[in-house]
């Protein structure tokens, strides 16, 4: 199958537990558009907020080789969906929607250098914030770090920055902000679907925020929303990918069986039997998924052809638990008088 990930315990780690007080307003289920009020004087609070865009041989070293593709599959292995992502830590954790990981059971990250890397999972998503975090199976990548505290007033400019797997498209693009509310940012720009998941980057090359949907007035949610999500994420937590649990589950052990009726096998009528020393042996009995005896074998007699077939006429009314077919040792010893 492309991608050849790994499954590990299924589902996603959670939501965010985001208070009223710090999130207005509320969001649930897939990420809302809150209305927001562009400035009816844009232009002149653009030149009033105008700020120096990112050098660009700072994005062609430093951003765009973070920047990534992100292409997943089905549990048929057919391929769902690519859109774009980047990495936020050299050992491979990388930043995507919420939405690119839908119905996914494995993926793969590429890089514009050609680097294809096995993405292992899921380590939180949410879909109030249109946000997940993933990890791809790579020792050592470049990555960007997040504006956790970004002053996006009206006007500012920054770089929607996509990845050089998607041509002219993925060209970074100065861009200006043209309103924000709490964990929601609009930009001045039409922005294209291929530029969903594409990192926006200030000045200094700091991601302060994260494209969500397309359109004439795209979302974007800022750094800060990302920044909540990793804070809530277990420090334990391990990548997996919730649909592969879901077409896999891990099999329940089956219960082992056991003798649930033994009654002692009743002893030869008197007189028939040498008195002597106990005499013991050991017989195999096969059990059926009903839990009857089905068989039995003699695999050390008991030295009397008497003793023998009281023990196997006693255990052919043992009982075990249905289910499987089975079998067990059981050794009998017979007490001569």
């Amino acid at each position: 199958m492309p991608g050849g990930g790994r499954e590990t315990n299924a589902q996603i780690v959670g939501e965010p537990q985001v208070s009223q007080a710090s999130i207005s307003p509320p969001v649930s289920g897939a990420v809302q558009q809150p209305s927001l009020s562009p400035s009816p004087t844009l232009a002149a609070q653009t030149k009033a907020g105008s700020s120096p865009a990112v050098d660009s041989s700072r994005l062609e070293t430093n951003v765009r080789p973070a920047v990534i593709w992100v292409t997943v599959f089905d549990p048929a292995g057919k391929l769902l969906r690519t859109q774009t992502g980047f990495f936020i830590s050299s050992d491979g954790r990388f930043v995507a929607t919420a939405q690119a990981i839908e119905g996914a059971i494995n993926g793969v990250a590429k890089t514009a250098d050609g680097g294809i890397y096995n993405v292992s999972g899921v380590l939180v998503a949410a879909t109030t914030l249109g946000l997940a975090v993933l990890q791809a199976d790579v020792k050592h990548v470049p990555f960007l770090a997040l504006n956790k505290n970004p002053h996006l007033s009206v006007g500012t400019h920054v770089e929607v920055v996509g990845s050089g797997l998607a041509g002219t498209e993925g060209a970074p693009r100065d861009v200006t902000i043209a309103a924000q509310e709490s964990y929601r940012v609009e930009i001045a720009a039409a922005i294209s679907p291929s530029s969903v998941g594409s990192p926006i980057i200030d000045a200094n090359g700091q991601v302060v925020g994260v494209v969500i949907s397309p359109g004439e007035k795209p979302n974007v949610r800022p750094a800060d929303a990302l920044d909540l999500l990793l804070s809530q994420t277990p420090l334990d937590a391990k990548p997996h990918w919730a649909q592969a649990s879901e077409a896999s589950p891990t099999p329940r052990p089956t219960p082992k069986p056991q003798i649930v009726y033994a009654p002692a096998p009743p002893f030869p009528p008197e007189g028939r039997v040498r008195p002597g020393a106990p005499r013991s042996g050991r017989f195999r009995l096969s059990f059926d998924a009903k839990g009857n005896v089905r068989s039995i074998q003699i695999i050390h007699s008991t030295g009397d052809a008497l003793l023998d077939q009281a023990a196997i006429s006693g255990l052919r009314r043992w009982k075990s638990t249905p289910g499987v077919e089975w079998s067990a040792a059981v050794p009998v010893t017979f007490q001569t008088r």
